[in-house]
């Protein structure tokens, strides 16, 4: 998986190319987490995310949480039917 990192509005937007699994989850983890320690709200992108496992939805999670204790926000966009998550009962969307 390929991470991209850009500002837009202010917030850090990580735009996730491939696959979010057991093997790429633990980069991704820590470098979500170390984005959300600079204090910036977080966008991530999913329009080039193939799929999400389990451990990926885990570091989310985790992402969501510690932006929830930091007093930030971490939106997702482009988001498509990964294993029938419902996402948007667990994380925010941009408003459209």
């Amino acid at each position: 998986m390929n991470i991209s990192k850009s500002t837009e509005n202010g917030q850090t937007v990580l735009k996730l190319n491939g696959r979010l699994d057991t093997t790429t989850a633990p980069d991704f983890q820590d470098t979500l987490l170390g984005e959300i320690k600079t204090g910036k709200s977080i966008l991530l992108d999913f329009s080039e995310l193939a799929y999400v496992s389990s451990a990926g939805l885990r570091s989310l999670l985790t992402g969501q949480k510690a932006v929830a204790a930091g007093g930030q926000t971490m939106t997702l966009r482009h988001v498509s039917d990964h294993g029938g998550v419902r996402y948007d009962r667990l994380f925010r969307y941009p408003d459209n």
